[in-house]
């Protein structure tokens, strides 16, 4: 079932990475008393998501944060290490939270999967974006597959 307005988010370990290496981020502990800009893509180092998505909420993460978001972070299928250089190499470490779902847990449990393997990608993230307030869902935008037209930072903005 996916997931939304109004509903929880499920309890999961997503991963980052630190000066130290990997290090876990419980769900519950991220997001709670937090207002959150979330977005998922399919993939870090994919031409639209490399291309569009996460340079438009680098670009927006000003903006979002004087409209009360406290956080802006970026989820994918992707392991820590991944998610770190990809963040590294797109200048957004210090505006955005890179989190990996490497293991496709937090992603099956909103109900959010991807068939990539037609690809080559395996289960992946379908591309949305998300405001979550103190842990539950307020706005959510999920796009068709192949589209990039709901989940950028413009219309997050525009939610709040």
């Amino acid at each position: 079932m996916t997931i939304k307005v109004g509903d929880k988010l499920p309890e999961a370990t997503l991963m980052t990475m630190t000066k130290d290496g990997p290090a876990p981020v419980k769900v519950s502990e991220y997001f709670k008393g937090k207002k959150v800009a979330l977005f998922a893509l399919p993939g870090a180092f994919t031409p639209t998501c490399s291309a569009k998505h996460l340079p438009g909420f680098v670009d927006h993460s000003g903006e979002l944060k004087q409209k009360g978001v406290d956080k802006i972070a970026c989820l994918s299928v992707n392991d820590a290490f991944v998610m770190g250089a990809w963040g590294k190499a797109q200048n957004a470490t210090d505006k955005i939270d890179m989190l990996g779902d490497g293991n496709v847990e937090f992603t099956r449990k909103i109900g959010l999967t991807l068939d990539g393997s037609r690809f080559g990608l395996g289960e992946r993230s379908q591309r949305y974006s998300m405001i979550v307030t103190d842990g539950v869902v307020t706005a959510l935008n999920i796009e068709k597959p192949g589209a990039f037209e709901v989940s950028n930072a413009e219309t997050l903005l525009k939610q709040l």
